[in-house]
């Protein structure tokens, strides 16, 4: 069996950006993807092998049915094999091949008596989910390089005997319905056709799956998939996230390139290039996805065997790192304890981080994806940062995500007006304001300032973790030291009064069953506005 590996030197490469301006931003980028020599791996790392069945004659991938693998050939069958007056070759027929635990093919049988004809191509089928109906396509009797679709369903409790075989309502006389592909949801039957309606060449098309099993109207997939060029071969991954397809279009290395676009984004997202650890100047086409990362595909490669051989092949995509921190936009300080949220393109979320005691946050991307990122912190504006990586290759990111701080509110809690504010942090048993409730005791300097005869109490109180006495001595200084930062910021002191209630006022009267919740929230500092 011949073995090809391809290998590629990844170069780790920093980019780091300025996170000048005061709110949170997008970043923009251009991409120069006007040549093949632009593509390079474009974050794929392919490794493909012979598997292990190819011959002289032409082999194609076509999917999977019963945990066996489906193929197409040419190959003649006994020595008075009808030749394709297009091709040169036998007439293509189906098989089914096993799969072994290396994912080498071996044993290839004809598919079904019933489907297989002499005198016609079977080329492409594919099936529903639960694998009752078979979509499939067959050259017509007039011209072996026009094919038409086809539908068939399995009889009950048969070993393969697929009954009332017809044409689908979709087929148009005089043009070629190829490559069918049964969506992994089984609502949509994806497909190439040069019928009217397309943008040149082959297109690719998609119809939904009624209830009653017919077909609607196929939609061209539009101007961001097809091209004046042929678009084949439309399958998807395996939880239907994304389309794969092979073009002559687009940016690619020659011949047909396969291509990945988000199933959700076909109107709007530029198909990406899987790059030169599988595309070449040769033709690649008929991707199927075995497993997330495991499937086959099919090219004519100048090492193969024949024309067109199928290859197995494993991919890796490359990771890649966004990293910063989040901080005040005004102040610059770090703003611990901020939920990150990481979505993808679909809004979905795929991580999510808290910051730690530095701010920071780190997550692992994916090249060419679009991401955004969702900031929240008690005190400060909800964010969301956009974030498209347009290089392939291994590399970190770096932004730091700025956040506006919130106003003061002046409410009002049983009879006492109060100055609302999210809560100051302390050192574990100290009386030293960490720094980034300076920015929250800046929002009090700020109502103060703008309200210059009010006057204020400043009232601290702890958990009941401790001696009583303790807590009472220690909530007084942190009382106190909020009241030397307001004084020191040039509020005067006549104006500030400062007390610490240490554990005898709780918000929640729990006792010894309090819970980590409840302490937190009796462990605060209040500003009360004198009446």
């Amino acid at each position: 069996m011949f073995k090809q590996f391809l290998f590629l030197l990844i170069s780790l490469t920093f980019l780091t950006f300025s996170s000048a301006q005061a709110t949170l931003e997008s970043i923009e980028f251009t991409s120069d993807f006007s040549s093949a020599d632009a593509l390079g791996n474009n974050g794929f790392l392919f490794e493909t092998l012979d598997a292990g069945i190819n011959t002289k004659y032409s082999e194609f991938a076509s999917g999977f049915f019963r945990n066996k693998f489906i193929m197409t050939s040419s190959k003649k069958i006994g020595g008075l094999a009808k030749i394709d007056p297009n091709t040169g070759e036998a007439y293509k027929n189906l098989f089914c091949l096993d799969i072994e635990d290396d994912g080498t093919l071996s044993k290839p049988l004809l598919f079904s008596r019933l489907i297989n004809t002499s005198t016609n191509n079977e080329y492409q089928i594919s099936f529903s989910p639960n694998e009752h109906t078979m979509y499939y396509t067959r050259s017509t009797d007039l011209d072996s390089s026009i094919y038409e679709l086809y539908t068939t369903v399995l009889e009950p409790n048969s070993n393969g005997n697929w009954i009332e075989q017809q044409k689908v309502s979709i087929n148009v006389s005089g043009y070629s319905i190829e490559n069918p592909f049964v969506s992994p949801n089984g609502k949509q039957l994806y497909f190439s056709s040069n019928m009217p309606g397309s943008f040149g060449g082959y297109d690719l098309f998609v119809s939904n799956i009624l209830e009653d099993g017919t077909l609607s109207t196929p939609v061209n997939l539009g101007a961001k998939v097809n091209t004046s060029e042929d678009e084949q071969f439309p399958t998807t991954s395996k939880d239907g996230k994304y389309l794969y397809f092979a073009s002559k279009g687009h940016v690619n290395f020659g011949g047909f390139d396969l291509f990945r676009v988000a199933t959700l984004n076909l109107e709007t997202e530029t198909p990406r290039n899987l790059g030169s650890t599988i595309n070449s100047k040769y033709d690649e086409v008929a991707m199927y996805f075995a497993s997330n990362t495991k499937g086959y595909m099919t090219s004519n490669k100048s090492f193969g065997k024949g024309a067109f051989d199928i290859f197995k092949f494993e991919v890796e995509e490359i990771e890649q790192t966004l990293e910063g921190k989040v901080l005040d936009v005004v102040t610059r300080l770090p703003l611990p304890n901020t939920t990150l949220q990481l979505k993808d393109a679909n809004g979905i979320v795929v991580d999510e981080i808290v910051t730690n005691n530095d701010a920071k946050y780190s997550f692992t991307i994916k090249p060419f994806d679009d991401y955004t990122i969702t900031a929240v912190k008690e005190g400060f504006e909800d964010k969301d940062f956009n974030f498209k990586s347009i290089k392939g290759d291994d590399r970190s990111y770096r932004k730091n995500i700025m956040l506006d701080a919130t106003k003061a509110e002046i409410v009002e809690v049983e009879d006492r007006k109060l100055i609302k504010v999210e809560n100051i942090f302390f050192d574990f048993n100290k009386a030293v304001i960490k720094s980034e409730s300076t920015i929250t005791l800046n929002k009090i300097y700020d109502v103060l300032t703008e309200n210059p005869e009010m006057t204020i109490k400043i009232n601290a109180h702890s958990d009941n973790r401790g001696n009583a006495l303790y807590n009472l001595k220690l909530s007084d200084k942190r009382a106190a030291s909020a009241k030397s930062y307001l004084i020191s910021k040039g509020i005067k002191a006549s104006r500030i009064a400062s007390k610490g209630f240490g554990e005898s006022t709780p918000l929640i009267d729990c006792k010894s069953a309090c819970t980590e919740q409840d302490h937190e929230q009796n462990r605060r500092i209040e500003f009360v506005i004198n009446q």
